[in-house]
């Protein structure tokens, strides 16, 4: 392991029952917005099994998005006619159900290879 520390405040254990789970991708965050941020405001709706919000992999700094995950797809649905477009931190946010799966790291690291 590296000696180098890691933020571990936006990234938490992932749910070993994740690919049941219901994703949101909540767009249009403000750089500051943390997962506790965001546990706040969408715990209201059901039980959050995974909250992440990706970062520069150089930079370290949000990309302005994140996923939030529900056990149950009724709950994701109440959260997403909820809290799309409501204010956070001063954003409109946007809210919608993810498309694809959490990208493993190895998928990561093969796009930044492509890229060179």
């Amino acid at each position: 392991m590296s000696s180098r520390s890691r933020n571990t405040d936006d990234r938490r254990e992932v749910s070993p029952k994740v690919d049941v789970m219901y994703s949101l991708k909540v767009d249009n965050l403000t750089y500051r917005t943390r997962v506790e941020d965001l546990r706040r405001c969408f715990e209201k709706f059901g039980s959050i099994g995974d909250i992440y919000i990706p970062r520069d992999q150089f930079s370290r700094s949000s990309r302005g998005y994140a996923f939030v995950r529900f056990s149950k797809k009724r709950d994701a649905q109440d959260a997403l006619e909820r809290m799309d477009g409501t204010d956070l931190d001063g954003r409109e946010i946007r809210v919608q159900f993810a498309r694809y799966g959490r990208a493993s790291a190895t998928d990561s690291r093969e796009k930044v290879r492509h890229r060179r």
